[in-house]
């Protein structure tokens, strides 16, 4: 049949590739042994029987309430529009128009539809960095107290908990700080929906005690791709207008296999999941002492990052120092072993592992990594990257308006110094490095370059070739 989205998914299952990428349920493999099938059959509506997802009374508010049980809330909501939705929702539910709200840097681009949509100003704070290894970390409780103390009159705090390179900020004492001042935490926790799974993993934020928290079940755990979960745990949240605000931003129409699979990945979860995360991180455990063994490879780990806490379930590979940077070591295990790695940046490849990985994906890549060093070891002289450091911009005009303002598109270097009129943003991991409303530096400008030079995926811009760049118009934009 003339179906191209069809015919080239059938085409890449035909391929076999070994994931070390989300879903978690790694191409569906991890249902095998709970013979998942016949799926088309329950993709149904609203009818007698099937319940509601905005006002569910019957077996979809049985499914929100065993994971809610499961995952230690108070109220749990099933999300079929991603976590993106749900980190809007929260935004909206928990601030009102003009009121601010503390966001680390690297917070993922809904957050910053969630600023547009609902016309909320952000405090922005700058995660810290990891200079020697050249890595984004997370914000301290320290630069949370700080900004609260500077502007009283915030509404919350957002924090990204782990980062794409699985490392946390201390979000116990983080939600300490936020409480004490009577203000709400937020965390996007897209990545740690696996947490409660073994006590070797950080924490839950919602047992470390966040208020309100959204996690990508189809990311470490089995939901189908888009189903997400949020969670509260909170008597500071107006929970009407939490749902009010769902249901503005998800879909009148939910997809019925998208919920069955949240309520399949909960229920898979409290059966095996302490079992299977016990496995994988003995695989993960094998997988690094035998990767420490071949020179120029690194991979971080606790040890390099601490007194950060990382997710060990999460893999970030360098092999710089033989001369090959993340981008091309991503694409030699996609096109040559048939390994898709998650994401890469100029110097490390980023593997997520879940539950559903098995043993055989971790020799597949190990011997993959010692080949790549025998066939493509090159000792030249590592270049200067540039990193990017996640500075607070100055916001010129709030991200709403400068949305809404009238555009000219002017060439990229010509940018400099000017309000950019959209957005600049690396995805994975989907942080924008320029926001419309803020001004465009040399360093932005640099920085963005050198990722087109090396291939790094960049949305959000007119321009895909990126030669130009919309700006504020200087007749509107004051």
């Amino acid at each position: 049949m003339d179906t191209f989205i069809i015919n080239k998914l059938q085409s890449m299952r035909a391929e076999d590739i070994v994931s070390f990428h989300v879903p978690g349920h790694k191409n569906g493999k991890a249902y095998e042994k709970y013979h998942i099938e016949d799926l088309l059959s329950i993709d149904v509506t609203e009818i007698e029987g099937t319940d509601n997802l905005h006002e569910p009374t019957e077996i979809i508010k049985k499914a929100q309430d065993k994971a809610s049980k499961f995952f230690g809330s108070e109220h749990t909501f099933f999300l079929v529009n991603g976590t993106s939705c749900g980190n809007i929702a929260a935004l909206m539910a928990v601030a009102n128009p003009k009121d601010q709200v503390i966001i680390p840097r690297d917070c993922h681009k809904s957050v910053m539809n969630g600023l547009i949509l609902g016309e909320i100003d952000p405090i922005y704070i700058c995660p810290q960095v990891d200079e020697k290894n050249r890595l984004p970390m997370g914000v301290t409780h320290e630069e949370v107290k700080n900004a609260i103390i500077n502007n009283p009159h915030i509404k919350a705090v957002i924090i990204t908990y782990p980062n794409y390179y699985g490392i946390c900020s201390d979000i116990r004492k983080i939600a300490q700080i936020v409480h004490e001042y009577d203000k709400i935490l937020i965390v996007d926790e897209a990545h740690g929906s696996h947490f409660i799974l073994n006590e070797k993993l950080p924490s839950s934020a919602l047992h470390a005690g966040a208020d309100i928290v959204i996690q990508s079940t189809h990311k470490t755990l089995f939901g189908f791709t888009q189903a997400s979960m949020l969670h509260v745990k909170s008597k500071r949240v107006d929970i009407e207008r939490l749902r009010f605000m769902l249901t503005m931003h998800q879909s009148s129409s939910p997809s019925y296999l998208l919920m069955s699979s949240l309520d399949m990945a909960r229920a898979i979860a409290q059966k095996d999941g302490k079992i299977l995360m016990k496995q994988l991180l003995k695989n993960i455990d094998w997988f690094s002492s035998e990767l420490k063994n071949i020179d120029g490879v690194k991979m971080i780990d606790e040890n390099k990052v601490s007194p950060w806490k990382k997710d060990l379930t999460r893999l970030v590979i360098s092999m710089n120092e033989l001369g090959i940077s993340g981008g091309k070591l991503e694409n030699i295990l996609r096109n040559e072993y048939k390994i898709q790695m998650e994401m890469s940046d100029i110097h490390y490849i980023v593997g997520v592992c879940t539950i559903g990985n098995k043993k055989e994906d971790f020799y597949k890549l190990l011997y993959a990594i010692k080949e790549i060093k025998a066939k493509y070891t090159r000792h030249d002289q590592e270049e200067k990257i540039i990193f990017n450091y996640y500075a607070s911009p100055k916001v010129c005009i709030p991200p709403r308006e400068a949305v809404f303002l009238s555009k000219k598109i002017v060439y990229i270097r010509d940018s400099i110094g000017k309000v950019s009129g959209e957005y600049i943003i690396p995805y994975p991991p989907g942080i924008p490095i320029i926001c419309p409303g803020e001004e465009i530096t040399k360093q932005m400008i640099d920085q963005i370059m050198y990722m087109k030079k090396n291939k790094i995926n960049i949305i959000g811009m007119k321009d895909a070739s990126l030669q130009t760049l919309k700006i504020i118009d200087k007749k509107e934009g004051k």
